[in-house]
């Protein structure tokens, strides 16, 4: 399966000849180290009908915790990282690893140095994986979980900077591809603790909202169809605004630029199929209903201002319209927006004509919703 042109994995499979043989080896690689990893690894916790229908009885439960069993499960991964359940191996293997040692008969914690060596070799076991798997959840997961270590184990200062090693990498992954969804997610919990620890280590409070607000206006910019982006920027403006001590007018200003911004990116194309714009402007406009909702970030608009902004939108969208005659977005914004229009003056100086007229439109376009334009149609009833 691909996704915005990136592979989830990469490679065709033989099946005949040289490489038959080849990948029948690799078949028989992969079971054998299966069996060996869930024989040593699986603790007496976790006993059950269903380990036994899988596994020889007598094996299980050995819980042999050591630097080979480690190995197994890199040439396991490096083989299958959707194999979850080994992902979850190696999280117990180093859990035991940073509180008794790696040798059994050592039984005393590490020093801070080793496990954070340990943790460091760790995350580079896990690049060319992800180089290889960008989507693959496990692999992020345990990522993540890796550096949540370092917070728990490792002295502020020293976890404080795996985590600025791990934004400037995360910031590399996505130049590379910018509509990861799983990169973007990573990266806004990677943001999260690095301001955490900023403050435990410089006992000061460092936001990082700035920066990546205007992070994310630079990767837009190379890509309007970036969701990923819009979504973020979406959930990283009422923070922005708070902080900067916003007031009324300063909040209507930022909502006049960002619509802007957006109107530009639809004008682009206005055929475009591309859902993302369509919803970051369904996010600005959230300002303009009358009811509240969590979405607003300019709370005051008096409701003259709301339904001079609904006009002027409506205005825009239908001189949009003009040779995007095939765009339903377009049809079904003029819609949400006239029935946002009624609700705040009561009625609506749409013509009915031209609400028929979209709403005939819009259900040609879009005909598996025909019952959701009915009930449109009859709230935007005069």
């Amino acid at each position: 399966m691909a996704g915005h042109g990136i592979p989830r994995v990469s490679g065709p499979r033989a099946t005949t000849g040289v490489g038959y043989e080849q990948e029948l080896r690799k078949i028989n690689e992969y079971t054998d180290l299966v069996e060996a990893v869930n024989t040593k690894v699986i603790p007496e916790l976790y006993r059950s009908d269903r380990c036994h229908c899988i596994l020889n009885a007598s094996k299980v439960h050995e819980r042999i915790y050591t630097k080979d069993v480690l190995e197994q499960t890199t040439r396991l991964l490096e083989m299958n990282p959707e194999y979850y359940t080994i992902w979850n191996y190696r999280r117990l293997l180093l859990r035991y690893f940073f509180t008794q040692g790696p040798n059994s008969e050592q039984h005393s914690p590490l020093n801070s140095e080793t496990i954070r060596q340990y943790i460091v070799d760790d995350l580079a076991f896990l690049l060319p994986l992800l180089r290889k798997f960008p989507k693959c959840y496990w692999i992020w997961n345990y990522r993540l979980w890796l550096l949540d270590e370092a917070s728990r184990l490792l002295p502020s200062a020293v976890a404080h900077q795996l985590w600025q090693k791990e934004l400037a990498l995360v910031g590399k992954m996505l130049s590379l591809d910018s509509r990861n969804f799983h990169g973007w997610g990573y990266r806004s919990r990677v943001v999260e603790e690095v301001e955490k620890l900023s403050w435990k280590v410089n006992s000061s409070h460092s936001s990082m909202t700035e920066s990546e607000f205007n992070y994310t206006t630079k990767m837009i910019e190379s890509n309007l169809s970036n969701f990923s982006a819009w979504h973020r920027r979406s959930k990283l403006i009422p923070r922005l605004l708070d902080e900067r001590n916003a007031n009324h007018a300063e909040r209507k200003d930022f909502l006049n630029k960002e619509l802007e911004i957006i109107q530009r990116a639809l004008w682009a194309d206005p055929d475009s199929k591309d859902q993302s714009l369509w919803f970051y402007h369904q996010y600005l406009i959230s300002n303009f209903e009358a009811a509240p909702n969590a979405n607003k970030f300019v709370p005051d608009l008096s409701m003259n201002d709301k339904a001079e902004y609904v006009k002027t939108q409506v205005e825009d969208l239908q001189e949009m319209l003009e040779g995007a005659e095939t765009c339903k977005w377009i049809y079904q914004r003029l819609l949400d927006l006239s029935l946002m229009g009624k609700k705040l003056i009561g009625q609506w100086p749409v013509q009915s004509s031209l609400v028929e007229g979209w709403i005939a439109n819009v259900t040609k376009l879009d005909p598996l919703r025909k019952g959701r334009w009915h009930d449109l149609q009859l709230e935007l009833a005069p």
